[in-house]
């Protein structure tokens, strides 16, 4: 039996060949070099993050995580509801609060859910992966399968939004959360702790309607984490690894810069310092190359 067993949402942008594929890949490298078991939420529908507001009432959009959660209650009575997505936590967390405070919210939401034969409880939990990392193993545990120390290696840790407000993790400062910076630490990395953009929107509900004003944020993201020396940004949220990496190209074609800074997750991170190869940790997944995390990877421990 494995040490820690969850039912995980993927959510849209994990899935094969999605935005996020490639962090999906090391989450599951890094997860089974921890002993971590995670079981696919069956038939999970999208928790709503990119649509539910632009029409669908409080309800319809409660009803989407509900139904996620009601069917790992089900099939997996006793786990906890783990995803890897920041918008997808943050949904499905929002959901969960209002649900479990509100009787008659909850039995309108149960009445919806009938339909499909099933129940919320409100017995599961719902956790960020981070969450899982820091509050279920901790530091100290999370650095003994260690075998190829990032040494040498600088990062700057761009939190975002949605892993901090309104819920954020737990123990950490909404201002200057410290748990990147902690991972980094622990599995050999340096940290730049005064990396002054970490908890900056990447501007990722406006890239489309408002792009310059986006890529204004990014660029200022990017730009900071040059400053300070970085060799590439980490983060634990797809939306912010996604525009921060590919909207590079376009603040270059605009505006005549340079900008290539790699963006990493925390899990490539943790995968590569485990012993992982370059595809099981997913760097074979980047727009912008970080040869530097690959380098490290091809080397044997």
């Amino acid at each position: 039996m494995a040490k820690k067993e969850y039912a995980f949402y993927p959510g849209c942008s994990s899935q094969y060949r999605a935005s996020a594929a490639n962090y999906l890949v090391s989450t599951n490298a890094m997860c089974k070099a921890l002993d971590i078991q995670l079981t696919e939420i069956p038939d999970w529908n999208c928790c709503g993050a990119s649509i539910s507001y632009t029409g669908a009432s409080e309800l319809t959009r409660h009803v989407l995580n509900a139904r996620n959660i009601a069917l790992a209650e089900k099939n997996m009575p006793g786990r906890d509801v783990v995803a890897t997505c920041a918008a997808c936590w943050l949904n499905a967390r929002e959901s969960k609060e209002k649900l479990d405070v509100d009787r008659d919210f909850l039995a309108n939401a149960n009445e919806a859910l009938k339909e499909a034969g099933l129940q919320y409880q409100g017995k599961a939990g719902v956790k960020h992966m981070v969450e899982v990392l820091i509050e279920d193993f901790g530091y100290e545990q999370l650095g003994a399968p260690v075998v190829k120390p990032l040494e040498g290696l600088k990062f700057a840790g761009y939190v975002g939004c949605q892993t901090n407000r309104p819920f954020g993790i737990a123990g950490e400062s909404f201002e200057n959360p410290v748990y990147l910076d902690k991972l980094v630490q622990t599995v050999g990395g340096e940290a730049i702790e005064a990396y002054d953009q970490k908890v900056t929107c990447c501007g990722g509900a406006l890239a489309f309607s408002e792009p310059d004003k986006s890529q204004k944020q990014i660029r200022d993201i990017v730009e900071s984490a040059y400053d300070h020396g970085a060799d590439m940004i980490v983060t634990p949220c797809p939306l912010c690894q996604t525009n921060v990496e590919v909207y590079q190209a376009e603040i270059n074609r605009k505006q005549g810069t340079r900008l290539a800074m790699p963006v990493t997750y925390y899990s490539q991170l943790m995968t590569v310092a485990y012993g992982g190869t370059l595809k099981e940790a997913g760097l074979d997944g980047h727009v912008i190359q970080p040869t530097k995390l690959q380098a490290l990877a091809q080397k044997k421990p």
